[in-house]
């Protein structure tokens, strides 16, 4: 309505003063050119109104939806908290006092631990003597020696695997209230710890200590490879040692059965009717 009147209005004017320009009225004079610049000065004037109500419009609009972002869901602790199983430390009975220092160690990953209890409730590795072994022949010595890493390298192995899951039961802990606070933080209604950083900040430490319970998962799985590429080395042995046994049985055979033909065709030749 005030646009149509405003139009009207200058409408009149104008008329007004064209009629007065012709008859001669007042003395004034209608300028084609003043007229055009001011319906372009209007014309503008509407477009820039336009303008000012769509940027309007398009801020109402962006307010409403930061407003709606910004809106938490209630409760959720009560919609999303969930309970998981808490860590436990191992234990066994201790009946002839060797099995006390391997539970220290297994809990605390300390590697004199690890190792002392480790050597208590294994039966300890002898040694050869060096007349025996310099009595032994060159297969007898390869075998021995074998047979003897074998044990040393699962001793290795089981010690490092005791550690790496002491270490993890060391920290289990520590981790879990970390995780707890993470948790805490993230289910919390405060507008402090919902803010853009604070949430950045909350999913940067979620992925950090995603990363270390990957790298403790890896550790675990590499002492069980270990394991199990000292168990293959084993079972290679007692097929090797099988296969080289039978070799040997066979080349001893064919050795005796030459001898005995030698011997025999010998005996024939040399054997004489009295």
């Amino acid at each position: 309505m005030p646009k149509k009147f405003l139009v009207c209005l200058l409408a009149a004017g104008l008329f007004v003063g064209t009629a007065s320009a012709q008859f001669g009225f007042g003395g004034i004079v209608y300028d084609p050119t003043n007229y055009h610049n001011a319906l372009l000065r209007y014309y503008q004037l509407q477009q820039q109104l336009i303008q000012l109500r769509n940027s309007y419009a398009q801020i109402v609009s962006q307010y409403r939806l930061a407003l709606q972002m910004a809106q938490s869901l209630q409760n959720m602790p009560a919609r999303y908290r969930a309970q998981f199983s808490q860590w436990r430390n191992g234990l066994a009975a201790d009946t002839y006092s060797n099995t006390t220092a391997w539970i220290q160690g297994v809990n605390s990953g300390l590697l004199p631990t690890v190792l002392s209890g480790y050597q208590q409730a294994t039966t300890r590795l002898g040694t050869y003597d060096p007349n025996a072994l310099s009595g032994m022949t060159a297969d007898e010595l390869a075998r021995v020696k074998s047979q003897y890493a074998s044990v040393e390298l699962a001793d290795g192995a089981n010690t490092t695997a005791l550690a790496t899951i002491g270490a993890i039961r060391g920290n289990a802990q520590a981790l879990e209230t970390r995780i707890n606070n993470l948790e805490q933080d993230s289910l919390s209604g405060d507008s402090g710890l919902n803010s853009e950083v604070q949430v950045l900040n909350k999913i940067n430490a979620t992925n950090v200590l995603t990363l270390r319970s990957i790298q403790d998962s890896n550790k675990l799985l590499a002492s069980l490879l270990e394991q199990q590429t000292i168990a293959a080395k084993q079972q290679r042995e007692m097929t090797a040692n099988a296969i080289n046994a039978d070799i040997n049985r066979r080349a001893s055979l064919l050795r005796n059965m030459s001898r005995l033909t030698g011997t025999l065709a010998s005996s024939l030749e040399n054997f004489r009717i009295p």
